[in-house]
């Protein structure tokens, strides 16, 4: 017995710090998200600055010049079924046009309000994580 609470005392030594002092708050993540993609400084991003960075994403992850990305090179930034709704020509890749017609497509899903724009606590959202995992 003395031996099991002993190494229940010393996981819990070992976990607190983590714990305590592992990642800042989601909503400063969220900020922080936001930040980089707002290029105009206005705390929202817009879909303009939106198409901008996922076209740049886009970019990085399409690493065999091949113009598309497959399911492989898009590393589980969405789901299957997510995928294949951004594919109408069923070709089994997206286009950049379709990438960022799927990023638009996720910005309105993440803008309630119908704004226009998104901000902090609209990226928090889960629409709002879905949107940033094309956009960074």
């Amino acid at each position: 017995m003395t031996a099991r609470l002993s190494a229940v005392f010393a996981a819990a030594a070992w976990l607190l710090p983590a714990l305590l002092f592992s990642a800042p708050p989601v909503q400063a993540l969220a900020a922080a998200s936001a930040a980089a993609l707002d290029t105009d400084n206005d705390s929202t991003v817009d879909l303009a600055e939106a198409k901008a960075a996922a076209a740049k994403v886009f970019d990085q992850l399409e690493k065999d010049n091949d113009g598309t990305l497959d399911p492989k090179e898009m590393g589980g930034r969405v789901s299957n079924k997510v995928f294949k709704s951004a594919d109408p020509d069923n070709d089994g890749t997206l286009t950049k046009e379709e990438y960022l017609t799927l990023t638009e497509r996720l910005f309105t899903a993440a803008d309630p309000d119908k704004d226009g724009t998104l901000d902090a606590k609209e990226l928090q959202s889960k629409a709002g994580r879905a949107f940033m995992r094309l956009a960074q």
